[in-house]
Protein backbone atom coordinates (compact mmCIF):
# COMPACT_ATOMS: atom_id res chain seq x y z
CA UNK A 1 0.00 0.00 0.00
CA UNK A 2 3.23 2.53 -0.45
CA UNK A 3 1.30 3.95 -3.51
CA UNK A 4 -2.23 5.06 -1.38
CA UNK A 5 -3.31 7.99 -2.24
CA UNK A 6 -4.17 9.89 0.77
CA UNK A 7 -6.27 13.22 1.88
CA UNK A 8 -5.02 14.29 5.32
CA UNK A 9 -8.21 17.07 7.13
CA UNK A 10 -6.32 19.69 8.75
CA UNK A 11 -2.98 21.03 8.91
CA UNK A 12 -1.34 21.46 12.56
CA UNK A 13 1.29 19.60 13.70
CA UNK A 14 -0.38 16.05 13.82
CA UNK A 15 -1.43 16.50 9.95
CA UNK A 16 1.80 17.82 8.96
CA UNK A 17 3.29 14.80 11.05
CA UNK A 18 1.23 12.19 9.63
CA UNK A 19 1.78 13.76 5.54
CA UNK A 20 5.80 13.91 6.73
CA UNK A 21 5.62 10.11 7.75
CA UNK A 22 3.49 8.98 4.59
CA UNK A 23 4.67 11.10 2.07
CA UNK A 24 8.35 9.49 2.95
CA UNK A 25 6.63 6.09 3.03
CA UNK A 26 6.06 6.55 -1.19
CA UNK A 27 2.11 7.62 -0.68
CA UNK A 28 0.73 10.77 -2.52
CA UNK A 29 -0.19 12.65 -0.12
CA UNK A 30 -2.78 16.29 0.18
CA UNK A 31 -2.97 18.25 3.21
CA UNK A 32 -6.34 20.48 3.42
CA UNK A 33 -6.06 23.58 5.50
CA UNK A 34 -8.85 26.25 6.28
CA UNK A 35 -6.10 29.06 6.65
CA UNK A 36 -2.30 28.60 6.94
CA UNK A 37 -0.76 25.08 8.49
CA UNK A 38 -1.09 25.49 11.78
CA UNK A 39 -2.81 28.15 13.12
CA UNK A 40 -4.72 26.73 15.45
CA UNK A 41 -3.98 25.27 18.98
CA UNK A 42 -0.71 23.86 17.32
CA UNK A 43 0.44 27.17 17.43
CA UNK A 44 -1.44 28.82 20.22
CA UNK A 45 0.22 25.89 22.65
CA UNK A 46 3.17 26.06 24.73
CA UNK A 47 5.44 23.40 23.98
CA UNK A 48 6.09 21.36 27.08
CA UNK A 49 6.89 17.74 26.80
CA UNK A 50 5.97 16.87 30.19
CA UNK A 51 4.69 13.44 30.66
CA UNK A 52 5.78 12.95 33.50
CA UNK A 53 4.71 16.45 35.51
CA UNK A 54 1.00 15.51 33.19
CA UNK A 55 0.41 12.11 34.63
CA UNK A 56 -1.86 11.07 36.64
CA UNK A 57 -1.06 7.73 37.22
CA UNK A 58 0.98 4.71 35.22
CA UNK A 59 -1.02 3.24 32.41
CA UNK A 60 -1.61 2.95 28.65
CA UNK A 61 -1.61 6.92 28.17
CA UNK A 62 1.31 7.33 30.17
CA UNK A 63 3.67 4.86 27.96
CA UNK A 64 2.72 6.60 24.66
CA UNK A 65 3.76 9.94 26.18
CA UNK A 66 7.25 8.59 27.07
CA UNK A 67 7.77 6.34 23.60
CA UNK A 68 6.74 9.95 21.89
CA UNK A 69 9.20 12.48 24.35
CA UNK A 70 11.83 9.78 23.01
CA UNK A 71 11.81 10.23 19.70
CA UNK A 72 11.82 14.60 20.26
CA UNK A 73 16.05 14.64 19.54
CA UNK A 74 15.97 12.54 16.39
CA UNK A 75 12.85 14.07 15.56
CA UNK A 76 14.07 17.84 15.68
CA UNK A 77 17.46 16.76 14.38
CA UNK A 78 15.34 15.16 11.26
CA UNK A 79 13.42 18.60 11.01
CA UNK A 80 16.29 20.70 10.68
CA UNK A 81 17.93 18.66 8.21
CA UNK A 82 14.52 18.41 6.05
CA UNK A 83 13.54 22.11 6.57
CA UNK A 84 16.22 24.16 7.75
CA UNK A 85 14.19 25.39 10.57
CA UNK A 86 15.87 24.33 14.30
CA UNK A 87 12.52 24.14 16.73
CA UNK A 88 14.44 24.95 19.81
CA UNK A 89 13.90 21.63 21.27
CA UNK A 90 15.92 21.66 25.14
CA UNK A 91 16.59 19.23 27.60
CA UNK A 92 16.00 21.74 30.17
CA UNK A 93 13.89 19.71 32.45
CA UNK A 94 10.55 20.63 34.46
CA UNK A 95 9.81 21.48 38.36
CA UNK A 96 6.71 20.85 39.63
CA UNK A 97 6.74 23.53 43.08
CA UNK A 98 4.03 23.14 46.06
CA UNK A 99 2.49 26.27 47.94
CA UNK A 100 1.50 24.08 50.96
CA UNK A 101 1.56 20.41 52.63
CA UNK A 102 -1.35 19.03 50.51
CA UNK A 103 0.99 20.02 47.73
CA UNK A 104 3.64 18.33 49.47
CA UNK A 105 1.97 15.19 49.90
CA UNK A 106 0.78 15.40 45.92
CA UNK A 107 4.31 15.34 45.32
CA UNK A 108 5.67 12.88 47.20
CA UNK A 109 3.04 10.28 46.12
CA UNK A 110 3.85 11.22 42.27
CA UNK A 111 7.63 10.77 42.66
CA UNK A 112 7.21 7.83 44.65
CA UNK A 113 5.32 5.61 41.76
CA UNK A 114 7.54 7.31 39.50
CA UNK A 115 10.36 6.54 41.05
CA UNK A 116 8.89 2.82 41.40
CA UNK A 117 8.13 2.69 37.44
CA UNK A 118 11.96 3.64 37.03
CA UNK A 119 11.49 6.85 35.63
CA UNK A 120 13.82 9.78 36.66
CA UNK A 121 12.17 11.87 39.20
CA UNK A 122 13.35 13.69 42.79
CA UNK A 123 11.58 15.68 45.53
CA UNK A 124 13.71 18.78 46.64
CA UNK A 125 13.61 21.07 49.86
CA UNK A 126 13.01 24.44 48.98
CA UNK A 127 16.85 25.53 49.56
CA UNK A 128 16.91 22.54 46.99
CA UNK A 129 14.63 24.17 44.33
CA UNK A 130 15.92 27.62 44.85
CA UNK A 131 19.53 25.99 43.94
CA UNK A 132 18.09 25.25 40.76
CA UNK A 133 15.75 27.68 39.97
CA UNK A 134 17.14 31.03 42.21
CA UNK A 135 14.30 33.09 41.43
CA UNK A 136 11.48 31.22 42.67
CA UNK A 137 9.10 32.33 45.23
CA UNK A 138 10.07 32.44 48.79
CA UNK A 139 7.11 30.66 49.49
CA UNK A 140 7.57 27.43 47.33
CA UNK A 141 8.15 24.89 50.51
CA UNK A 142 9.17 22.15 47.95
CA UNK A 143 9.03 20.86 44.42
CA UNK A 144 9.58 17.69 42.18
CA UNK A 145 12.49 17.37 39.46
CA UNK A 146 11.24 15.79 36.29
CA UNK A 147 14.63 16.20 34.99
CA UNK A 148 13.84 13.94 31.13
CA UNK A 149 10.67 16.57 30.93
CA UNK A 150 11.76 18.95 28.08
CA UNK A 151 10.26 21.53 26.16
CA UNK A 152 10.16 22.28 22.05
CA UNK A 153 9.45 25.64 20.84
CA UNK A 154 5.75 24.72 18.97
CA UNK A 155 5.84 27.90 16.38
CA UNK A 156 8.91 26.72 14.87
CA UNK A 157 8.13 23.23 15.02
CA UNK A 158 4.46 23.70 13.65
CA UNK A 159 7.10 25.72 10.43
CA UNK A 160 9.44 23.32 10.44
CA UNK A 161 6.89 20.07 9.63
CA UNK A 162 4.47 21.79 7.44
CA UNK A 163 8.02 22.90 5.30
CA UNK A 164 9.61 19.05 5.89
CA UNK A 165 6.25 17.62 5.06
CA UNK A 166 6.30 19.49 1.63
CA UNK A 167 10.12 19.25 0.65
CA UNK A 168 9.43 14.93 0.86
CA UNK A 169 6.25 15.40 -1.82
CA UNK A 170 2.95 16.39 0.39
CA UNK A 171 1.05 19.01 -1.41
CA UNK A 172 -1.00 21.28 0.72
CA UNK A 173 -4.97 23.04 -0.33
CA UNK A 174 -6.50 25.80 1.11
CA UNK A 175 -10.20 25.78 1.33
CA UNK A 176 -13.25 24.44 3.16
CA UNK A 177 -13.83 20.79 3.84
CA UNK A 178 -18.02 20.23 3.60
CA UNK A 179 -17.29 16.82 4.45
CA UNK A 180 -16.21 13.30 3.78
CA UNK A 181 -17.25 11.85 0.61
CA UNK A 182 -18.89 8.06 1.11
CA UNK A 183 -19.93 5.37 -1.27
CA UNK A 184 -21.00 1.40 -0.63
CA UNK A 185 -20.13 2.37 3.29
CA UNK A 186 -16.38 3.36 2.80
CA UNK A 187 -14.60 7.05 2.85
CA UNK A 188 -13.44 7.52 -0.72
CA UNK A 189 -12.44 11.11 -0.60
CA UNK A 190 -14.15 14.54 0.91
CA UNK A 191 -15.54 17.52 -0.56
CA UNK A 192 -13.58 20.53 -1.15
CA UNK A 193 -15.40 23.58 -1.57
CA UNK A 194 -17.81 21.67 -4.13
CA UNK A 195 -14.80 19.37 -5.50
CA UNK A 196 -14.51 15.66 -4.82
CA UNK A 197 -11.31 14.86 -3.73
CA UNK A 198 -11.23 11.04 -4.37
CA UNK A 199 -8.96 9.03 -1.97
CA UNK A 200 -8.14 5.79 -0.81
CA UNK A 201 -7.73 6.53 2.82
CA UNK A 202 -9.08 10.08 4.90
CA UNK A 203 -7.21 11.36 8.13
CA UNK A 204 -9.21 13.79 10.31
CA UNK A 205 -6.86 15.70 11.98
CA UNK A 206 -8.62 18.79 12.54
CA UNK A 207 -8.34 18.62 16.23
CA UNK A 208 -11.36 20.73 17.65
CA UNK A 209 -13.18 20.46 14.47
CA UNK A 210 -12.27 16.91 13.66
CA UNK A 211 -16.21 16.51 14.94
CA UNK A 212 -17.99 18.78 12.94
CA UNK A 213 -16.78 17.24 9.93
CA UNK A 214 -19.75 15.69 7.97
CA UNK A 215 -19.60 12.19 7.28
CA UNK A 216 -17.58 11.03 9.83
CA UNK A 217 -19.96 9.54 11.59
CA UNK A 218 -18.22 11.01 14.85
CA UNK A 219 -20.87 12.64 16.90
CA UNK A 220 -19.30 16.20 17.45
CA UNK A 221 -19.83 15.85 21.44
CA UNK A 222 -17.00 13.41 21.46
CA UNK A 223 -14.19 15.91 20.69
CA UNK A 224 -15.13 19.94 22.14
CA UNK A 225 -12.73 22.54 22.46
CA UNK A 226 -11.19 23.62 25.48
CA UNK A 227 -9.93 27.24 25.46
CA UNK A 228 -6.24 27.86 26.72
CA UNK A 229 -5.49 31.45 27.25
CA UNK A 230 -1.34 32.72 26.76
CA UNK A 231 0.42 35.42 28.12
CA UNK A 232 4.12 36.11 26.45
CA UNK A 233 6.53 38.51 28.70
CA UNK A 234 9.82 39.30 28.13
CA UNK A 235 13.02 39.63 29.68
CA UNK A 236 16.43 41.17 29.19
CA UNK A 237 17.97 37.89 30.63
CA UNK A 238 16.41 34.43 31.28
CA UNK A 239 15.22 34.47 35.18
CA UNK A 240 14.38 30.99 34.83
CA UNK A 241 16.45 27.62 33.09
CA UNK A 242 13.34 25.09 33.50
CA UNK A 243 9.80 24.97 32.84
CA UNK A 244 8.07 25.43 36.54
CA UNK A 245 4.62 23.88 37.20
CA UNK A 246 2.31 24.83 40.12
CA UNK A 247 -1.18 23.54 40.60
CA UNK A 248 -2.17 27.10 39.15
CA UNK A 249 -0.52 26.73 36.23
CA UNK A 250 3.34 27.01 34.06
CA UNK A 251 5.71 29.30 32.90
CA UNK A 252 8.01 28.19 30.27
CA UNK A 253 11.13 30.22 29.79
CA UNK A 254 12.73 30.73 26.20
CA UNK A 255 16.40 30.81 25.70
CA UNK A 256 16.15 34.18 23.94
CA UNK A 257 14.53 35.46 27.27
CA UNK A 258 10.83 35.13 26.42
CA UNK A 259 8.64 33.59 29.42
CA UNK A 260 5.25 32.30 28.28
CA UNK A 261 2.95 31.83 30.82
CA UNK A 262 -0.48 29.67 30.99
CA UNK A 263 -2.83 28.46 30.91
CA UNK A 264 -6.64 28.58 31.41
CA UNK A 265 -9.27 25.91 31.02
CA UNK A 266 -12.51 26.94 29.38
CA UNK A 267 -15.17 25.29 27.86
CA UNK A 268 -16.40 28.05 25.93
CA UNK A 269 -17.13 26.68 22.63
CA UNK A 270 -14.88 28.17 19.54
CA UNK A 271 -14.98 31.34 20.91
CA UNK A 272 -11.60 32.25 21.02
CA UNK A 273 -11.19 35.72 22.89
CA UNK A 274 -9.00 36.52 25.78
CA UNK A 275 -10.38 38.22 28.36
CA UNK A 276 -9.67 39.91 31.50
CA UNK A 277 -10.63 37.52 34.30
CA UNK A 278 -8.26 35.07 31.97
CA UNK A 279 -5.07 37.57 32.13
CA UNK A 280 -5.53 38.24 35.61
CA UNK A 281 -5.13 34.66 36.39
CA UNK A 282 -2.11 33.74 34.22
CA UNK A 283 -0.85 36.91 35.49
CA UNK A 284 -0.93 35.94 39.01
CA UNK A 285 0.18 32.19 38.98
CA UNK A 286 3.24 33.51 36.72
CA UNK A 287 4.02 36.37 39.85
CA UNK A 288 3.83 33.56 42.56
CA UNK A 289 5.72 31.38 40.87
CA UNK A 290 8.43 34.03 39.99
CA UNK A 291 7.84 37.16 41.56
CA UNK A 292 10.88 38.80 39.62
CA UNK A 293 8.32 38.98 36.28
CA UNK A 294 6.31 41.43 37.92
CA UNK A 295 8.04 44.33 36.11
CA UNK A 296 8.46 42.07 33.01
CA UNK A 297 6.76 43.78 29.96
CA UNK A 298 3.95 42.06 28.38
CA UNK A 299 4.15 41.52 24.77
CA UNK A 300 1.50 39.16 23.39
CA UNK A 301 -1.41 37.38 24.57
CA UNK A 302 -3.68 34.97 22.78
CA UNK A 303 -5.82 32.29 23.04
CA UNK A 304 -6.49 28.44 21.28
CA UNK A 305 -8.63 25.43 21.62
CA UNK A 306 -7.39 22.10 22.59
CA UNK A 307 -9.35 19.59 21.39
CA UNK A 308 -10.59 17.68 24.37
CA UNK A 309 -12.39 14.45 24.78
CA UNK A 310 -14.31 13.66 28.34
CA UNK A 311 -11.75 11.38 29.30
CA UNK A 312 -8.62 13.90 28.22
CA UNK A 313 -7.72 10.78 26.10
CA UNK A 314 -6.45 10.85 22.01
CA UNK A 315 -8.79 9.29 19.03
CA UNK A 316 -6.24 7.16 17.19
CA UNK A 317 -6.26 5.08 14.38
CA UNK A 318 -9.32 3.58 12.50
CA UNK A 319 -12.59 5.82 11.90
CA UNK A 320 -16.06 4.37 11.78
CA UNK A 321 -16.10 3.99 8.07
CA UNK A 322 -13.63 1.35 6.16
CA UNK A 323 -10.51 4.54 5.18
CA UNK A 324 -11.26 6.65 7.29
CA UNK A 325 -8.91 7.42 10.56
CA UNK A 326 -8.93 9.84 13.19
CA UNK A 327 -6.11 11.87 14.75
CA UNK A 328 -7.88 13.87 17.39
CA UNK A 329 -8.60 15.07 20.72
CA UNK A 330 -4.51 15.40 22.03
CA UNK A 331 -5.72 18.02 24.45
CA UNK A 332 -2.74 19.60 26.24
CA UNK A 333 -0.54 16.76 24.95
CA UNK A 334 -0.63 17.31 21.06
CA UNK A 335 2.77 19.02 20.52
CA UNK A 336 4.05 15.90 22.78
CA UNK A 337 2.37 13.04 20.78
CA UNK A 338 2.86 14.45 17.42
CA UNK A 339 6.41 12.19 16.84
CA UNK A 340 4.12 8.89 18.01
CA UNK A 341 0.87 10.08 16.53
CA UNK A 342 2.63 10.38 12.82
CA UNK A 343 4.43 7.00 13.21
CA UNK A 344 1.10 5.54 14.04
CA UNK A 345 -1.49 6.61 12.16
CA UNK A 346 1.19 6.27 9.16
CA UNK A 347 1.65 2.82 9.92
CA UNK A 348 -2.07 1.74 10.12
CA UNK A 349 -3.38 3.84 6.94
CA UNK A 350 -0.59 1.92 5.01
CA UNK A 351 -1.70 -1.24 6.53
CA UNK A 352 1.17 -1.85 8.77
CA UNK A 353 1.32 -3.40 12.27
CA UNK A 354 1.35 -0.60 14.94
CA UNK A 355 4.11 -0.34 16.70
CA UNK A 356 1.43 0.61 19.51
CA UNK A 357 -1.41 -1.06 20.88
CA UNK A 358 -3.89 2.05 20.01
CA UNK A 359 -7.48 -0.26 21.27
CA UNK A 360 -7.48 2.28 24.32
CA UNK A 361 -7.88 5.39 22.28
CA UNK A 362 -10.51 4.14 19.82
CA UNK A 363 -12.71 6.55 18.96
CA UNK A 364 -15.93 3.67 19.83
CA UNK A 365 -15.06 3.66 23.83
CA UNK A 366 -17.14 6.76 24.12
CA UNK A 367 -21.36 5.08 24.55
CA UNK A 368 -23.30 6.17 21.65
CA UNK A 369 -26.04 9.21 21.88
Amino acid sequence: MRDVNVVIVGGGVMGCGIALRLAQAGAKVTVLERSIPGAEASSAAGGILAPQQEAEGPGPFLDLCLRSRGLYPDFAAELRTLSGVDVAYRPCGVLQVAHDEAGVRRLETTVGWQRDLGLRAELLGPKQARTLEPQLSPQVVAAAHFPDDHQVDNRLLTRALSMAAARVGAAFRTGYVRGVVEEQGRAVGVDLDGETLRADAVVIAAGSWSGLVQGTSLDPRVVRPARGQMVQLQTRLPLLSRVIFSDKGYVIPRADGRILAGSTLEFAGFEKQVTAEGLHRILALAMEICPALASAPVQEMWAGLRPCTDDRLPILGAGPLPGLFLATGHFRNGILLTPITAKLIAQMVLGEHTSVDLTPFRFDRFPLP
